[in-house]
């Protein structure tokens, strides 16, 4: 008897979390400024870390098949994202003023607002993305040159970054989009879009870089056709849902321009824009730092990092739950249940990358093996891995605190800490390191650990002291 009375709580509680789970994966609608915070921890983040998973598992199979391509076409695919990594700035930045505007408006039971909040998200999206894609398939191959490429890179990888720059388009909607629905606190929808998104491309993948079938055989240019059709399907189901009856929808009477909601939106953005930009142009330098030392530097670093963005963005998934969090209970009044919910979330995102990281710095060279072969490429991707591993922790706090921060529509202080970090610590640590101390590449992991610390600290120092309760958005 005594057995079964100790075994009947552990059930409950056991039945209880794979009810959850499944709640959190078919959709609910939670209020999320009510009832058990864990339970609200746990039904934004499943939905948020399983479509950061399938975007992590994008750039990870996406690499493994352009790898077969040679160093080289790694190398392009390196240099290319580097520069896509700014349109990704536009894009976070946006997506950040759009979740805390759309998750203040549910918090305050304003749905309408929050339905044309999205529209002129949306609108502002496509704005942008028209400035970026002529001058980007235009310039294709002379950005390539400025970034340190090869002629021979040039020759064969324009058509790549012409069509990854040309098709920005799908990448700032599939995030303000996703935005949206983050901050109506539907996860789910968010989470599939990706899904479907990251899922054709994978399918894409091979059969037009390899020609399998009756698939004609691109190269590495059919790595960014598949990219952009995956993309692109994923942006038409998020259309569909957001005129369907749900947490957020838009009718026809959302669809007025409001230009005073879309300077709001960019006011606010421009604070996310500059966190992002601070922290993609010193990874642009740092490719380019890495880039004095070789192609197999480069497509070993390139490798190493694909890998690396497979454990954070899960990470940044869980951390997109306290952005919600903290955005409705503001917007519900409830400051103290907005503060919970991030050091909850920071706890649980610290075990999530501890385990990661102990995985990477026991075993990163055969991991960095199942994506090639070459010996070079092997020893220099293991030991980025493992170097850049031994930061995790830190990585976990310093995710949830930024996103907190932008959550509740403060995005100037996390602006700051990326500065200080990025660009006062991470590049001139890493260029002394790589020349003066003489540790090559090397050098440029360390200081990508250490500037990611130092991130976390300064993040955390900050937010205890309060002030991101008072924004007003």
């Amino acid at each position: 008897m005594e057995l079964e009375s100790s075994e009947t709580p552990r059930r409950g509680w056991l039945r209880r979390g794979v009810g959850t789970l499944r709640e959190a994966i078919a959709g609910t609608q939670e209020d999320y400024t009510s009832g058990p915070l864990g339970r609200a921890v746990l039904l934004l983040a499943v939905p948020m870390v399983l479509e950061m998973v399938m975007e992590a598992l994008f750039a990870v199979v996406d690499v493994f098949f352009v790898a077969r391509l040679g160093g080289a076409a790694v190398a392009t695919v390196g240099l290319t994202e580097a520069v896509i990594t700014l349109i990704y700035a536009v894009a976070v930045g946006l997506a950040m003023s759009t979740t805390a505007m759309v998750a203040r408006r549910i918090g305050e039971k304003r749905k309408d607002a929050a339905a044309s909040t999205a529209v002129q998200a949306i609108a502002v999206g496509v704005g942008v993305a028209a400035v970026v894609a002529i001058p980007g398939v235009i310039y294709a191959g002379r950005i390539l040159e400025l970034m340190g490429a090869s002629p021979e890179m040039v020759r064969t990888g324009s058509p790549f970054t012409a069509i990854m720059l040309g098709g920005n388009g799908v990448i700032l909607l599939l995030f303000l989009n996703n935005a949206i629905f983050r901050g109506a606190g539907d996860a789910t929808i968010a989470m599939r879009s990706l899904w479907l998104a990251n899922g054709i491309n994978i399918v894409l993948d091979p059969l037009l870089i390899f020609g399998w079938g009756p698939f004609p055989e691109l190269g590495l240019t059919g790595a960014a056709v598949a990219t952009n059709i995956g993309r692109g399907t994923g942006v038409l189901y998020q259309l569909y849902h957001l005129v369907q009856p749900g947490r957020i929808q838009i009718t026809r009477k959302h669809l007025n321009l409001v230009p005073a909601t879309m300077l709001r939106l960019l006011r606010i953005s421009l604070g996310g824009i500059g966190q992002h930009l601070i922290a993609t142009a010193s990874w642009i330098v740092l490719v380019r730092i890495v880039s004095q030392f070789g192609t197999a530097a480069v497509a070993g670093y390139t490798i190493a990092v694909r890998i690396v963005i497979f454990a954070l963005l899960p990470s940044w998934g869980m951390s997109n739950a306290a952005a919600t969090l903290v955005g409705q209970n503001l917007g519900a009044g409830k400051p103290e249940r907005a503060e919970r919910s991030v050091w909850l979330t920071g706890a649980f995102n610290m075990a999530f990358l501890g385990l990661v990281a102990i995985l990477f710095i026991a075993i990163p060279a055969p991991i960095i093996s199942l994506f090639t072969a070459d010996p070079e490429l092997q020893a220099i991707g293991a030991r980025c891995l493992r170097t850049i591993s031994y930061g995790y922790i830190f990585y976990a706090w310093e995710m949830v605190i930024v996103q907190a921060f932008n959550g509740a529509g403060d995005t100037t202080t996390p602006t700051m800490i990326n500065f200080l970090a990025f660009w006062l610590c991470q590049i001139p640590l890493a260029y002394s390191l790589a020349h003066f101390a003489g540790l090559r590449e090397t050098g440029v992991f360390l200081a990508v650990a250490i500037s990611s610390s130092l991130a976390a600290f300064i993040g955390l120092a900050l937010f205890r002291r309060g002030k991101w309760k008072l924004r007003q958005v």
